[in-house]
């Protein structure tokens, strides 16, 4: 199974966001395996996935996998790497650090090809020898934490971009939608993502979006309703945000997000030169000490 992953991880990266392939199927040891990513919910993979079973993670950004068993879990899955190597390339997904951050996954189970989303850190406890000091998350659709049995939104929009539909969620999003939904990719740390809600009035994007990056965690709030008119344009957005900047330290602040659109039919952006704003002047004070 493992030889076979890892063939598979890069075929599967070549061809199946491919918008001229909606269905292919590949053979391991004789049974065919559907290209087709399923979107199921989580009584559904709760099925297919039972405690003690074991089955492959792929990471959609890098395409790596590794080998998982399910241990415990009622509202998603508490899963542990399945040996030493399997906790190697976890970790190497994850830069060399455990962390948070949400990560898009397929899960390749009974030949099928299930999107769900990973955290990498280690928690809880464990059972395999496998190097990983606990457990961590796996979720899909309509899974929910342990602590407060409510979805999680970081998750469900990974999920969302395993399945490959995070842009039809992103073309339908209310204004307050969107703010989250940028501030869940840049919690995530996601750049791509980032780059498909952000506008700058600087020249160039990529390097605003690395500045973003600075950002190692991210907590926020914002009022749950906003006046907004069906042909409006423009909205803003009033945040509060909490956050920690890399070389700056814990900042809590208040901001605003400008959302645009070119018509009542477009998708909204968000312009992020305020926030980009609040990381410079912060590393300036910094400076300063």
């Amino acid at each position: 199974m493992a030889k076979y992953t890892l063939t598979f991880s890069f075929f599967f990266l070549m061809f199946i966001y491919s918008p001229s392939i909606s269905a292919s199927t590949i053979h391991s040891n004789h049974q065919p395996i559907n290209f087709q990513i399923e979107l199921l919910h989580w009584k559904d993979v709760n099925q297919i996935i039972p405690k003690n079973s074991v089955f492959t993670v792929i990471d959609v950004e890098t395409g790596k996998s590794f080998n998982v068993q399910r241990r415990a879990g009622s509202h998603h899955a508490d899963v542990q790497p399945l040996t030493r190597k399997d906790t190697k390339l976890m970790k190497e997904i994850y830069h060399g650090h455990w962390s948070w951050r949400r990560r898009a996954i397929l899960i390749l189970a009974e030949n099928r090809l299930l999107a769900a989303s990973m955290h990498g850190m280690p928690h809880g406890s464990g059972a395999l020898e496998n190097g990983f000091p606990g457990h961590f998350c796996i979720h899909f659709a309509g899974s929910t934490t342990h602590r407060t049995e409510r979805s999680d939104l970081s998750h469900q929009l990974m999920i969302m971009k395993a399945a490959g539909k995070i842009d039809d969620y992103l073309a339908g999003a209310n204004p307050l939608q969107v703010a989250d939904a940028l501030l869940v990719f840049i919690k995530n740390g996601d750049k791509g993502l980032i780059h498909k809600v952000a506008l700058t009035e600087k020249k160039n994007m990529k390097k605003q979006i690395n500045k973003i990056d600075k950002i190692e965690t991210l907590r926020w709030n914002r009022k749950d309703s906003i006046e907004d008119g069906a042909n409006d344009l423009t909205i803003t957005v009033p945040v509060e945000l909490q956050m920690y900047i890399k070389e700056s330290g814990r900042v809590n602040t208040k901001t605003s997000f400008q959302l645009i659109r070119i018509s009542p039919l477009s998708p909204w952006k968000i312009n992020i030169d305020d926030l980009i704003s609040i990381i410079n002047e912060t590393q300036k004070e910094e400076k300063k000490k």
